[in-house]
């Protein structure tokens, strides 16, 4: 049924390996954040001042909920869902055609 190839044990391995470097680098990201936590909550309890200041982005598909309480970190997330709407068109839509 399916033309018997030379090239298809290494079409194989591609894909393994391009999921194994989608698992780690999520993987990688997730302590990266564990990371900036720890050191956002030292530098808050370095701080003189008692200003916290918020912001964030929720993920629903496609669809970026935004918020935040101070204008710049509202902007900075802004412009982080449009990257991260793009990176989302790139590749899961571009590649499945």
């Amino acid at each position: 049924m399916f033309k018997k190839n030379k090239y298809n044990k290494y079409l194989r391995m591609i894909k393994m390996i391009k999921a194994s470097s989608i698992l780690i680098s999520g993987i990688i990201f997730v302590f990266i954040g564990i990371i900036l936590l720890i050191i956002g909550s030292i530098m808050q309890l370095t701080s003189k001042t008692g200003e916290v200041h918020t912001g964030g982005i929720i993920l629903i598909g496609p669809i970026p909920i935004i918020f935040g309480n101070d204008k710049s970190l509202i902007i900075g997330a802004v412009i982080l869902a449009i990257v991260i709407m793009i990176l989302w068109y790139l590749l899961f839509y571009r590649t499945a055609s």
